[in-house]
């Protein structure tokens, strides 16, 4: 089924709000509430709250700058996807511009990956929250507590978008009610001015009073850069959302202008709290985690308990989004032929069941591997998607190279959000993201990662070429 179907069926032919729709179409149960938080929600993953306090204690105060690398990267990222999206909203996002852009091979390949990505994720974060309800209610072993999330997030998906988009409006809410009070506590304890507080607070001294802003040089940096760069997966969720809101382009576009203050206030903000108010090289950091050590040295009661509620909550939306983002991909594949068919069937409640399905019984096998086979089997697993990240925001950067001349040569008037300073700045992007793949090979830490991940989608993209041949060859021998 050409793009052009799925957009008339997302929401007509324009995407206008209160379009026709087909009845057996995805439908616009989404909401711009839920757009906007699904939006926020996106860029602030579990990663940010537990994985932060590695990156410090390597990097030192300068993981500011790997933050803001990293923060930058994705914001071009999402500007470009952002141009893509408002001008033509479709549920395979991406992968349905790559698909016209670069070719048939192209968007069978970054879908069926990012499908692999998300799939593994809902068993990591399925995993993460089981170990958080099992220290609340240990009665219930830890693999129950896995299959429970799972069963009950998938419910809630085979419910409606609406349903999915109500559980994202709340998790996310908390998560940016959470994080907005840390930064606003926070910054009243780094000058001094927090009643009650436990840390006398040093103003910004902390940032160099221990070896300097850089304590361990530039090298340490691009380390940093390793280590948060999969924190911030999950910012292009709301293109692939979009297509079944109320107004697609409106959406999109807000989400575009909006990443820029919520990289900026929800990494940069909290990190930066969390560095003024202790010094990069405290036990705590790492012991606690970053942003319990950082509430614990103000005083307030319970910081542990209280971060893993904030990180259920996190995990818990990541599971959300995971499962609805492989479905929707799954769904987009099937409608264009470069999956089983069933997967682009719908409901009379416009819900995927059969992707939804598909996408989450493997996920269950994946969590029965991260119990059975830690070491082996889930390894692989894990290894082998933890790059498709940077794989999905280089393939955005030449799609959006290809799709912008498209867009200028047929349809112009849709081109209501540019990529700044085109082409160069879209050439620096990919430049920079090849740079950090090529940098992991190099990382020690990060050298099987990158191994395992390029040579799956090495893989996956050997069959997309052989489908795509097969196709064109069947397409010649009908002419």
């Amino acid at each position: 089924m050409s793009s052009t179907t799925t957009l008339q069926k997302a929401g007509g032919p324009t995407g206008e709000p209160g379009a026709p729709q087909s009845s057996d179409g995805l439908k616009a149960g989404l909401k711009n509430r839920h757009l906007s938080m699904i939006a926020i929600g996106g860029v602030i993953g579990a990663g940010l709250f537990v994985g932060s306090g590695g990156g410090i204690a390597k990097t030192g105060p300068a993981i500011l700058i790997s933050y803001a690398l990293v923060g930058a990267m994705v914001v071009f990222v999402m500007r470009m996807l952002g141009e893509m999206a408002a001008a033509s909203p479709n549920s395979g996002s991406f992968s349905a511009y790559a698909d016209r852009a670069l070719g048939r091979w192209a968007g069978f390949s970054i879908g069926w990956l990012y499908w692999f990505f998300w799939v593994v994720v809902l068993a990591v974060e399925a995993t993460a929250g089981a170990v958080i309800l099992e220290s609340w209610v240990p009665a219930v072993p830890q693999w129950a507590w896995a299959l429970i999330v799972m069963a009950v997030l998938t419910i809630t998906n085979l419910g409606s978008v609406a349903s999915y988009g109500e559980f994202e409006f709340w998790f996310a809410g908390i998560k940016v009610v959470a994080i907005a009070a840390f930064v606003g506590i926070g910054l009243l304890a780094v000058f001094g001015v927090l009643p009650g507080s436990d840390n006398p607070g040093a103003g910004f001294a902390h940032l160099t009073d221990t070896g300097g802003f850089m304590p361990n040089g530039w090298g340490s940096v691009l380390t940093g850069v390793l280590m948060v760069v999969f924190s911030f997966m999950g910012s292009e969720i709301v293109t692939l959302a979009a297509g079944e809101s109320e107004d697609p382009r409106r959406a999109v576009t807000k989400a575009t202008n909006s990443v820029i203050w919520r990289i900026g206030v929800f990494y940069l903000g909290s990190i930066f709290v969390v560095l003024t108010l202790l010094p990069w090289n405290d036990e705590s950091i790492t012991e606690k985690g970053s942003y319990v050590a950082a509430l614990d040295s103000i005083g307030i009661p319970a910081a542990g308990q209280i971060m893993n509620v904030i990180v259920l909550t996190a995990v818990l939306s990541c599971l959300n989004s995971g499962l609805y983002t492989a479905s929707r991909m799954a769904f987009s594949l099937g409608e264009r032929g470069d999956a089983p068919k069933a997967f682009a069937k719908v409901n009379k409640r416009g819900v995927p069941t059969v992707a939804i399905l598909g996408s989450t019984v493997f996920g269950f096998v994946a969590v029965v591997f991260n119990y059975t086979n830690p070491d082996t089997v889930f390894s692989f697993l894990l290894n082998s998607s933890g790059a498709i990240a940077l794989f999905v925001w280089l393939v955005i950067c030449l799609t959006q190279l290809r799709m912008r001349r498209i867009l200028e040569a047929e349809a112009p008037e849709k081109l209501t959000v540019k990529m700044w300073l085109f082409p160069g700045l879209t050439w620096a992007t990919a430049a920079l993201i090849t740079f950090v793949i090529g940098y992991m090979f190099y990382d020690d830490a990060n050298r099987e990662v990158v191994t395992l991940s390029t040579l799956v989608a090495g893989a996956v993209v050997a069959v997309g070429f052989v489908l795509d041949r097969r196709r064109k060859a069947a397409a010649r021998a009908a002419a």
